[in-house]
């Protein structure tokens, strides 16, 4: 997909992956890929005030 997303004209393709999984990073980076950031997500989740 992502040559053909170049070939199509994409100047850039993301991919996110888990950053725990070292055997599919690796693969990630031979087929050209560059780690730029790390991203976390949060889930908040609040206790019911009994205000409704």
């Amino acid at each position: 997909m992502s040559r053909a997303a170049r070939a199509s004209g994409a100047k850039e393709v993301v991919l996110f992956a888990n950053a725990a999984n070292p055997t599919s990073n690796a693969l990630y980076q031979r087929l050209g890929y560059v780690p730029i950031a790390d991203w976390s997500a949060y889930d908040f989740v609040y206790a019911d005030s009994g205000n409704r």
